[in-house]
């Protein structure tokens, strides 16, 4: 099952924007015993590549898929995939957004660059996106979903900011294919702090919430 198959069973992925993870390896687990299979760590967490590398290594032993998020240049790009990033995710459509989709393109792995506006949508369609990233969505909430549906029917949505178990369905019920679960789900502090359970634990309840 690849990573958008995974999205559409699932979904949910994770952001995990942390100042430090103790061991990428265990917070994999830990998402992938609440139910979160797909896990985006990003370029904001110091050592990115390192932390990408551990999780890649191990991750048949804890069942994630493992991509880079706020990937903003083409090096960057590829430093995530040689370090074993299984999909990419930008956070918008920079100077760079054409070489990060080329370099996902030729490794062979999905990349999900971002949008806010119609417009970017189809830029982002025109470079490859295999889904969009909408950010950040909480500016115009879920009914925004319904409107980019009118003209871009069947194009894989993913809602990202402001993302919570308690409006998460609210989107995927207005056509998202997955929601970004962030802070809700993988707060800083819990990261940082190696608090596993509690992450456990809060991936159960926004799976259960969307279910």
């Amino acid at each position: 099952m690849n990573t958008l198959d995974l999205l559409r069973a699932d979904r949910v992925l994770t952001v995990v924007r942390a100042p430090e993870i103790a061991d990428a390896r265990d917070l994999c687990a830990a998402l992938v015993a609440g139910g979160i299979h797909v896990v985006e760590l990003t370029y904001t967490t110091p050592d990115l590549p390192r932390h990408l590398e551990r999780a890649a290594s191990t991750a048949s032993e804890t069942g994630a898929v493992v991509g880079a998020g706020t990937v903003q240049t083409g090096a960057q790009a590829k430093r995530a995939i040689d370090a074993g990033a299984q999909f990419l995710v930008t956070p918008g459509q920079g100077p760079d957004a054409a070489a990060i989709a080329e370099a996902a393109r030729s490794a062979g792995i999905p990349v999900i660059l971002g949008a806010f506006t119609p417009s970017e949508v189809m830029t982002a369609l025109a470079l490859g996106s295999d889904a969009v990233k909408i950010f950040p969505a909480h500016q115009l909430g879920p009914k925004y979903f319904k409107d980019l549906n009118g003209p871009f029917p069947g194009v894989p949505l993913v809602p990202s900011g402001g993302i919570n178990a308690g409006n998460a369905r609210d989107y995927l019920t207005a056509g998202a294919l997955a929601v970004s679960a962030g802070t809700d789900v993988v707060s800083p502090a819990d990261v940082a702090a190696s608090n596993w359970e509690t992450i456990t634990a809060k991936a159960q309840t926004f799976c259960a919430a969307i279910s």
